[in-house]
């Protein structure tokens, strides 16, 4: 069984040699790849790279190879993306050829292509045209999401009162009220606080959102033909996603007891009435596996994304107290202390508008953008892309380049202000990427930060136990996505 084993390992060792020797023969024949630094057999670029502060390492690159190059994950060709005006040139104006849904391998097994969030092609535009039907429905339904998103700011604002000011971790306080917007539409019902499954779940998920960050999980994106046989992190991520999905399994089990096609109460619902319809069709993407895949998908990322941007949101406000205090300003005079915030407030309140513009530009919670692939073969800048080829769209590049914020490391709100201190927008701002994969939350997210924001600061002023100027904002993982640190914050009632 050992010599088997190690049999395995041998021949994987040598068709990642092979793969590589023909992906850098194809570099070299007439530069049809964007240059790069040299990969070494099976390393790749891994000394260039590293499994540690990946995007960085690729930044410094930029400096060296310009905005478009090829680096190797391992054995793997990766098209390299930098800057605003590269970005758009692919995902925008030849927004159809880079579509696809690159290989992130730490979590491909689990979703196998499924999923909108995973899919490709015909699969994935069949699901973002439903899904965005649905978002947009509930929106304009019997109760608006914006409703419930004041419902849930308030079970927040209870929650926050009863620390009495008092140090607290916000890290479930935050993805709690957070999760329970997108459960509604999901499941169509919100979960209590206390719920031990509903706690078990935003475990799982902050757990999940971590390891995809760390740097086994670069190790593993660059060696998944080998470490896929070995004991090791690995696993546990598989578990983790498994038991989300089988959580999933479960809620779709109790729709489909008391399914009522003509009164759908969910997202699942109306997914199982397009079921119904489709069922005679036998290419149909409306099967069970997308179901449950594409219910993951939302509620993972209507979770993790938000509740991250509100605790680094939170951390930035501390530390710059004054930017703070004119958010609170600001708030005193259009909304008042005692009217809940709503959507119509945000046009009178420019400054405040500015502040979460630039707390989701520093934030820049997944930099190196989610991987793209391209559809059919593709000349992009001079260069030919094969059908397949692999593309890291490096949002953060955006978001932190100079030719468009005059401070691009530094928090400074003006950056969305005018002289006349009125709101202005910036083209480079993309947290939520670009083109035809945009997140699919866009809209639901900017109301969730709007809200939760302006209620949290209408009704306490927070502060942390270290001096505002000792806080340290710097990720405390920043593989797939940049984790915030964790800090005691004391949540004071005005």
């Amino acid at each position: 069984m050992e010599l088997q084993g190690a049999f395995t390992i041998f021949l994987a060792l040598c068709l990642s040699c092979l793969i590589i020797l023909i992906a850098w023969k194809r570099t070299n024949k007439g530069g049809k790849l964007p240059p790069g630094p040299t990969p070494i057999p099976f390393l790749g670029n891994v000394l260039q790279v590293g499994f540690d502060e990946t995007y960085q390492s690729l930044m410094k690159l930029s400096k060296k190879y310009g905005s478009v190059f090829t680096i190797y994950m391992g054995p793997r060709p990766v098209v390299v993306l930098c800057g605003y005006d590269t970005l758009k040139e692919a995902l925008v104006d030849q927004g159809d050829d880079f579509s696809g849904r690159g290989e992130i391998p730490s979590i491909d097994r689990n979703f196998q292509g499924y999923g909108v969030a995973m899919a490709s092609g015909e699969r994935w535009k069949i699901l973002r045209r439903f899904s965005l039907t649905i978002l947009r429905d509930f929106g304009m339904g019997k109760r608006s999401i914006e409703e419930r998103i004041q419902e849930e700011a308030g079970f927040l604002l209870q929650e926050l009162r009863k620390t009495k000011g008092a140090p607290i971790e916000p890290t479930f306080f935050l993805s709690r009220t957070v999760s329970n917007v997108i459960s509604s539409i999901v499941f169509g019902s919100r979960f209590d606080y206390e719920d031990k499954q509903f706690q078990a779940l935003l475990r799982m998920f902050n757990e999940s959102f971590i390891e995809m960050s760390r740097p086994w999980a670069q190790l593993y994106d660059m060696y998944s033909g080998i470490m896929q046989y070995l004991p090791g992190k690995q696993k546990y991520l598989y578990n983790l996603i498994e038991e989300l999905k089988d959580f999933i399994v479960q809620k779709v089990k109790i729709n489909e007891a008391s399914f009522d096609p003509q009164n759908p109460r969910d997202f699942i619902d109306y997914f199982l009435i397009k079921m119904q319809q489709e069922k005679n069709n036998p290419n149909t993407e409306f099967n069970t596996q997308n179901l449950i895949t594409t219910t993951l998908n939302l509620f993972f990322a209507g979770t993790e994304s938000v509740s991250s941007t509100l605790r680094y949101g939170i951390l930035l406000l501390m530390k710059y107290p004054d930017v703070q205090a004119k958010v609170y300003e600001e708030i005193s005079q259009v909304i008042g202390s005692h009217r809940v915030p709503s959507m119509n407030d945000q046009s009178k309140m420019p400054y405040t508008e500015a502040v979460i513009h630039e707390i989701l530009r520093m934030t820049n919670i997944v930099p190196k953008g989610v991987p793209h692939v391209v559809t059919r073969d593709t000349h992009f800048r001079g260069y030919f892309l094969p059908k397949g080829t692999d593309v890291y769209p490096l949002i953060g590049s955006a978001l932190q380049e100079a030719k468009h914020f005059r401070y691009p490391d530094t928090f400074y709100p003006q950056h969305f202000l005018d002289e006349q201190g009125r709101f202005k927008k910036n083209e480079a701002f993309i947290p939520f990427s670009s083109g035809k994969r945009i997140c699919l939350g866009e809209s639901l997210a900017r109301m969730e930060l709007f809200i939760y924001f302006t209620s949290i600061i209408q009704s306490f002023s927070f502060c942390s136990l270290v001096p505002p100027a000792e806080i340290d904002i710097s990720p405390q993982a920043s593989g797939f996505a940049n984790i915030p640190p964790f800090y005691k914050i004391c949540f004071v009632a005005r």
